[in-house]
């Protein structure tokens, strides 16, 4: 059927040989519990398939897209699938540049741009558009001007950055507080990163060195007594200036037994510069705001050009919905010249804008660096850029585009996924958003449970036929049978106090946060809640005071950055799991026989593993013009190892078994304390599904924010701690949430204290305490508008919140 896309036995990880209609031209949710199979059907069979018959229809080989374990699918659409990873890790990356919307404003600068003459001061006007003059010259003292052109306005490029920061509009320092105890000497912590032997080692070296210049530095010398040409020794080595202009007449040791020392800071820059934020050192280096350019990225002459009255490192600072009114005023300013090309710079910024307030991203500004946004803002950025391309009889796959949104601004997103829908495509979207589901035109409902227990398609219909499904866990959470009350604790009567903290868009906020309670941070995207809790309360900064902080013992801070970046870590890995599972192989009768050691079953080092994959599984495949791909390894096929350590098994299943088997499998079959321990908590956060194999680049950040829960749980906290939480929710089904909401007031009751930011209804709904942030995002939010128990701020006409809260 041509209106249909028709999946036949689909048998993909744990689909189990599912058939299923997707209707098209239609927004479809679909839906079900974490793990149930959801993402398997949207970006495993469907985006994997599409692209599999792209390069087909183009006559290209086909060879490295492995086939979705499926016996048929029809009706397929080119596809355009939007996850919440952020791929872009460039610090150079920004809103502006990823939406193009700097671009615009470099191209009306080089037209429109004035600026003071370098030599008098008075307003050069721009030359007109289309003159092939070079210069500028100033009418009032004929002094010459290079005329500036589109890369002089941009930070990127040798022509216009700031030559102190390099156009990052930033320079790292090292912390030298948290670099020295001064208190204390080289051989007990004196200087951070010398511990063990390789503190020995440098202290060694820093003595010989010592001794060499006639100097008095020993290894229990307190730092605080060095004299200031120890100090400059110690920081900067025998070959920084710094240092050798005290003994000119000396020459530096010629080798490490003599002195022949870099000095700490050096070591450290070196370090950094050649692994930037993966070195070792990395956590010891600060952001600073360029001494030069004050954080404004470009060079002096080009920052003083303005259009307008503004001039561009002020309007890349604008929250976006501030910046569409300057560009409306802007059109209206030039709208008498005859300059298409004006024209068409101006209208297109002006309808992307729109765009991108109409899914709830007014809040951020150009200037915002693309890797510090959560993946649901990174979705609904790109999904506002697509919006204005015009494709019809597309397939888009969208991955939880309203997580990180407040239900306020839901209305819009759906808005948007609707006009894709009207312009003649099949919009695809895995959420568990209510009002998403209630607005979709079709509802799949995957499940019943997660991982093996999940594969199958539960309910169909709209969320009305969801609802009269006897089966379906989403039908009975959209007829609100699934609630989260509140538990209604008082705390114990004592507080920690934020006073007028102005990090960022907070006006002088002071608050009180009450402890052994779960309180809720509330407010709209873009509101400040983050900064508060994230930026100044875990950091203790941004602020004037911060006081009842001696009632905890520690701060556990669970954000959703990213884990790690490397491919290699897993779930096992993450949670100190597979060493425990190694030596479990390595200690059966038929390891011992083939001489196999514990290290045999380790991926991540050569002699098990296979050496064609190095223990990944796949391989990755060059396609030029497409984004590269990764296949299964052709030689253990996915296995991982050699065919000798597959022969050793546990309960009947090889390593590579266990590495596919889900948690609560493997919590069947795995014995010892720790291990046990460490799988329940994975399954009370919810991720009892996860592969232990699961690379840890793929998880989402509500699933990694859970995971590092689950890690820092298993450690042994003592006395009162503080939880900081950055929506855990995210990524959860309802049915899901009641298991992290039990675990979450299980640490409450234990006596500790837990702050979420969260936008989930049920989640707020059943904290004890809320502290309501708004009005709005950017430039008109940072106030705290409402504070109290869900009850009160039910009822409190002030809150944005409060409305939706369901008791």
């Amino acid at each position: 059927m041509l209106n249909m896309i028709r999946i036949e036995g689909a048998q993909e990880n744990n689909l189990k040989n599912i058939t299923l209609d997707i209707p098209r031209n239609q927004l479809v949710v679909i839906t079900g519990p974490s793990g149930s199979g959801k993402s398997t059907i949207a970006f495993d069979v469907l985006e994997r398939e599409c692209n599999r018959q792209f390069l087909e229809s183009s006559g290209l080989s086909t060879d490295v897209f492995e086939r979705p374990k499926v016996d048929r699918i029809s009706g397929l659409s080119p596809s355009i699938a939007i996850n919440q990873h952020v791929t872009n890790r460039n610090p150079r990356s920004t809103v502006g540049t990823v939406t193009d919307l700097y671009t615009y404003l470099r191209k009306l600068f080089e037209q429109k741009g004035k600026r003071p003459c370098s030599n008098c001061g008075e307003t050069l006007s721009p030359l007109p558009t289309g003159s092939d003059e070079g210069t500028v010259i100033c009418e009032n003292c004929q002094a010459t001007h290079e005329r500036l052109t589109r890369a002089d306005f941009s930070f990127n490029k040798p022509s216009g950055a700031c030559p102190t920061c390099s156009g990052l509009g930033v320079a790292k320092e090292i912390n030298m507080q948290r670099l020295f105890n001064r208190e204390k000497s080289l051989n007990n912590e004196g200087v951070s990163i010398w511990s063990g032997t390789w503190g020995e080692y440098n202290t060694n070296v820093v003595i010989a060195g010592s001794e060499h210049y006639g100097l008095n530095i020993t290894a229990d010398k307190p730092l605080q007594d060095f004299t200031e040409v120890e100090l400059d020794f110690l920081y900067y080595g025998v070959e920084d200036e710094r240092f050798a202009h005290h003994f000119p007449d000396i020459k530096p040791p010629k080798t490490v037994a003599k002195g022949k020392f870099a000095g700490v800071l050096g070591a450290m820059w070196r370090s950094y510069k050649e692994s930037g934020e993966n070195a070792q050192v990395a956590d010891f280096f600060e952001s600073k705001i360029c001494p030069d350019c004050h954080g404004e990225r470009l060079r002096e002459e080009i920052r003083s050009v303005h259009v307008n009255g503004k001039r561009l490192p002020e309007l890349s600072l604008l929250p976006l919905n501030e910046l569409l009114n300057w560009v409306t005023n802007t059109i209206e300013l030039f709208r008498d010249e005859d300059d298409d090309l004006l024209a068409t710079v101006l209208n297109d910024m002006h309808e992307r804008l729109k765009r991108i307030l109409q899914v709830g991203l007014g809040y951020l500004t150009l200037d915002r660096q693309a890797i510090t946004l959560s993946g649901g803002e990174a979705q609904r950025l790109r999904l506002a850029s697509i919006l204005g391309s015009g494709l019809t009889g597309v397939l888009y796959i969208l991955d939880e585009p309203t997580a990180g949104l407040h239900p306020r601004d839901t209305d819009g997103l759906i808005a948007v996924m609707k006009s894709l829908r009207d312009l003649g495509n099949t919009v695809l979207v895995i959420e568990h958003d209510e009002s998403v589901m209630e607005e979709a035109d079709h509802l799949i409902d995957i499940g019943p449970g997660a991982g093996r227990l999940g594969g199958e398609v539960i309910g169909i219909g709209t969320a009305s036929d969801l609802v009269q499904n006897p089966t379906s866990i989403t039908g009975r959470t959209l007829g609100r049978e699934i609630s989260l009350p509140s538990r209604g604790r008082k705390g114990n009567g004592r507080s920690i106090s934020i006073n007028n903290a102005t990090r960022h868009n907070l006006k002088n906020v002071s608050v009180d946060l009450p402890l052994e309670t779960l309180t809720a941070i509330t407010g709209v995207s873009g509101s400040g809640k983050s900064t508060l809790i994230f930026d100044v309360l875990a950091n203790q900064e941004g602020c004037e005071s911060i006081t009842g902080m001696e009632e905890i013992d520690s701060i556990i801070n669970i954000g959703q950055s990213p884990l790690v970046r490397m491919a290699r870590s897993n779930v096992a890995t993450y949670m100190d799991i597979y060493t425990d599972l190694r030596k479990a192989f390595a200690d059966q009768e038929s390891a011992k026989d083939l001489g196999l050691t514990a290290k045999h079953f380790s991926f991540n080092t050569p002699g098990g593993r296979c050496d064609r994959c190095e223990g990944m599984g796949k391989v990755d495949v060059d396609l030029h013009f497409l984004s590269n791909t990764q296949v299964t390894c052709p030689v253990c096929k996915g296995k991982r190892f050699k065919e000798e350590v597959l022969e050793v098994t546990v309960e009947g299943y090889s390593i590579s078994d266990f590495l596919e088997m889900n948690v609560e499998d493997a919590q069947k079959l795995l014995s010892g304390k720790k291990v046990q321990s460490r799988l329940n908590l994975l399954v009370d956060v919810g991720l009892g599904y996860l592969t232990l194999g699961q690379q840890l680049t793929t998880l989402s950040g509500g699933e990694g924010q859970r995971l590092k829960l689950a890690k820092e749980l298993s450690g042994s906290q003592k006395g009162h701690t503080l939880y900081l939480l950055d929506e855990p929710t995210s990524g959860l089904h309802t049915s899901d949430i009641t298991h992290l909401h039990e675990l979450l007031n299980r640490l409450v009751d234990a006596g500790n204290t837990v702050i979420m930011v969260e936008h989930n209804i049920p989640m707020i709904s059943s904290s004890d305490y809320i502290i309501d942030m708004g009005p709005n995002g950017g430039a008109e939010g940072g106030e705290v508008i409402a504070t109290g128990t869900p009850v009160e701020l039910k009822v409190n006409a002030d809150s944005v919140t409060g409305k939706y809260i369901a008791i």
